[in-house]
């Protein structure tokens, strides 16, 4: 797996890694130690019941009656400031402008802890392209050739194999496919392992999962998707959040949230006047 520090993660060297090499990439030297405190501090605040919570890939843990054992925080940006810091770093904002277009959106932002003794998840790929194993309700020709998608993990506590640190399997990325048992994954698989602080950051069509935390401490993680402005968030992030947050929003958060982007709608009740084409 390449790595990059803040200073060397050139845009156009990360995103060919992400296209047409291993699909993913480690950035270190984003966030303070003070900051990855602050953030986990919240997360672990807000997760310590089990209380059920939407998930994913977790077919498995809930038929084994640990699905407890994996906890997610939802609504980040209205628990701290803190998240919407890591969502719009510069660093971050630089490269997936170029990846995702200028005026890329945030689909998701969450937190995934893992507690001591949670199982993984199934090998899969992420939104837009999660259902992919129902190819046939996805349009005819789709492919990854470009992207829908990207994947930043911030990680909050150490990832190492005996955490569970993401696994991933270099190159699948470049054929849009749900993995199967056929392809062995976990003999194929590598880590996305890192101190916090760092980011993981990959194309979401890589066959990745979560693997099992055998270790004596939590495998925590602010986990955060980017889509083309046309591509339909995962998550309803605007309307979770205060109207003071929305009024307050600085250029890059608003353009996150997705209110620089009017559609869909209601053309009948629109302003009238010729409002796309080059003049």
């Amino acid at each position: 797996m390449k790595r990059f520090t803040a200073e060397t993660a050139d845009p156009e060297t990360v995103i060919e890694e992400l296209l047409h090499g291993g699909g993913a990439v480690v950035i270190s030297g984003l966030f303070t130690p003070e900051e990855v405190a602050e953030a986990r501090a919240i997360v672990m605040a807000h997760s310590e019941n089990d209380s059920e919570k939407v998930t994913h890939f977790q077919g498995a843990a809930a038929e084994e009656g640990k699905i407890n054992l994996q906890r997610r925080v939802w609504n980040l940006l209205a628990k701290g400031e803190v998240f919407s810091r890591m969502a719009a770093h510069p660093v971050l904002m630089q490269i997936l402008r170029k990846f995702l277009g200028s005026e890329f959106i945030m689909g998701s932002i969450a937190a995934n802890r893992i507690l001591p003794g949670g199982p993984g998840q199934e090998p899969h790929v992420d939104y837009p392209y999660w259902d992919f194993h129902k190819p046939e309700t996805h349009p005819v020709g789709f492919n990854g050739s470009f992207p829908m998608n990207a994947q930043v993990s911030v990680i909050l506590d150490p990832f190492t194999a005996e955490s569970g640190a993401t696994a991933y399997v270099p190159g699948s990325q470049k054929e849009l496919r749900y993995p199967t048992a056929e392809d062995k994954f976990y003999d194929r698989c590598e880590r996305m392992t890192g101190e916090p602080g760092d980011v993981a950051l990959f194309y979401g069509v890589t066959w990745h999962c979560a693997m099992p935390n055998r270790a004596d401490h939590d495998r925590s993680a602010i986990l955060i998707q980017y889509l083309p402005k046309w591509v339909k968030p995962m998550e309803d992030i605007p309307a979770a959040l205060p109207q003071t947050f929305i009024d307050g929003a600085s250029p890059d958060m608003r353009q996150l949230l997705g209110l620089n982007y009017p559609y869909p709608e209601v053309l009948d009740a629109a302003r009238a006047g010729n409002t796309e084409g080059r003049a």
